[in-house]
């Protein structure tokens, strides 16, 4: 996994874990983790990851879009944030399902991909900007395709 990949799943960690309302306090949690990083580099997450201050009892919290509807981040919450935040685009050929993320955030795709319950799944293998899903049949690749494609960013 990419630095800024297991970054960006730190930042998400740690907003559900503590109530942080600064990025100074952001910040501080990243260095405690052994992120070595700037001030601009945690605001530069903040926007790509969209997170979004919101009032909690007490105050406010960052929270990933979507998240805070009175229940819990769920898995499948975070699988759609950094789903429709990472993917390109979806295709497959045979059983191999490749999908195309943006620069650095395939690894955290997968990981995601991996941490749902999908059927007729073989394994998984990331690089970069890319993963392949091994399926077994051309039926369920197609089939996956599908699914996947409605978490496409078209804007």
């Amino acid at each position: 996994m990419g630095m800024k990949a297991k970054r960006h799943q730190r930042i998400l960690e740690l907003i559900e874990q503590y109530p942080i309302d600064r990025q100074e306090d952001l910040l501080a949690h990243l260095r405690a983790a052994g992120f070595d990083i700037t001030q601009a580099t945690v605001s530069r997450d903040i926007r790509e990851l969209q997170l979004v201050k919101k009032a909690v009892s007490g105050g406010y919290r960052y929270m990933a879009p979507g998240a805070g509807n009175g229940k819990a981040s769920h898995p499948a919450d975070r699988f759609e944030t950094i789903f429709r935040e990472a993917l390109l685009d979806v295709d497959y050929a045979g059983h191999m399902v490749l999908v195309r993320c943006f620069s650095g955030m395939a690894n955290a795709a997968c990981e995601v991909f991996d941490s749902q319950a999908w059927e007729d799944v073989v394994g998984t293998l990331s690089g970069d900007d890319t993963f392949f899903i091994l399926m077994r049949t051309e039926k369920a690749a197609e089939a996956i395709c599908a699914q996947l494609r409605r978490y496409k960013n078209n804007g």
